[in-house]
């Protein structure tokens, strides 16, 4: 099965490989980002594995919410669009998409940098780690991106290097049900997919809130597993985004996407 076939099955919600392995990688104590992070700025990448995420991914910047951001993808004129998943010789590269939530998130820090400048920020599920990049483009003090997957962590530093930025620290740690981390921001995009791990995920972010005070940003084009979870009564529309052409034919027609707020706050909405 090509790619853009495990894609679209991800989009109606029947591929769910990716979410057992979140929850499956259970989170341990609570770890302070250095301890925690398994890249960070200076640390040397496979080569091998840079040579053929440089070789099997293109670069660009159309079709998408945030033409700022240079980003290496998976794209109809790569091999792997067409080849069978099952040749590619790593995890399911969900981070080699660009999904919309995560556009809008991006998009939206990038407009209204005063969300993140000088703010502490973790970018939960991180995947190419656009949103990471957006806030450090947008002045947060620290930024940690995080993905389970190890493939993901060094995408992410390739896609560093294409906006001439320093990498974040990374970490590939299932952080989900660990102890809340002292973050001002947690954003996330994309991530309700998946009955289980959606109840996860906001078990572990109420928490986080409860604890730490984090607010909370949720990007979603409105899949149905989004809208009808419990956390959906819980959160106040920020803003909604018009997908550009190329992102709406490659999410099986969606048309928009928004940014959430999971704890309001008036200081989002005057930036």
């Amino acid at each position: 099965m090509a790619f853009r076939g495990w894609k679209w099955l991800l989009l109606v919600g029947r591929q769910n490989t990716f979410a057992r392995a979140w929850r499956s990688r259970r989170g341990g104590p609570s770890l302070r980002w250095k301890r925690c992070c398994h890249w960070s700025a200076g640390k040397s990448l496979d080569p091998e594995v840079r040579a053929f995420l440089e070789e099997n991914t293109e670069v660009t910047s159309s079709g998408h919410l945030t033409p700022e951001i240079r980003l290496r993808l998976l794209t109809p004129r790569c091999r792997f669009w067409r080849e069978k998943s099952d040749l590619w010789p790593y995890g399911d590269p969900f981070w080699a998409i660009y999904w919309p939530g995560g556009q809008a998130l991006s998009r939206y820090i990038l407009d209204n940098p005063c969300v993140v400048k000088g703010r502490s920020v973790l970018d939960l599920g991180s995947g190419c780690g656009a949103t990471a990049i957006a806030a450090v483009m947008s002045g947060a003090s620290q930024v940690l991106a995080n993905d389970i997957d190890p493939i993901a962590g060094t995408a992410m530093i390739l896609n560093c290097e294409l906006n001439h930025l320093n990498p974040f620290p990374i970490t590939i740690k299932n952080i989900i049900n660990s102890e809340a981390g002292n973050w001002d921001l947690i954003v996330l995009g994309d991530m309700f997919y998946d009955e289980q791990l959606a109840d996860g995920l906001h078990h572990w972010l109420r928490k986080c809130i409860r604890i730490q005070q984090t607010e909370v940003l949720i990007g979603d084009p409105g899949r149905h597993q989004f809208l009808s979870h419990s956390i959906r009564s819980q959160l106040h529309k920020v803003i909604e985004y018009s997908l550009p052409e190329y992102t709406r034919q490659e999410n099986n027609g969606l048309t928009s996407s928004i940014v959430w707020s999971y704890q309001p706050s008036n200081s989002l909405e005057n930036c």
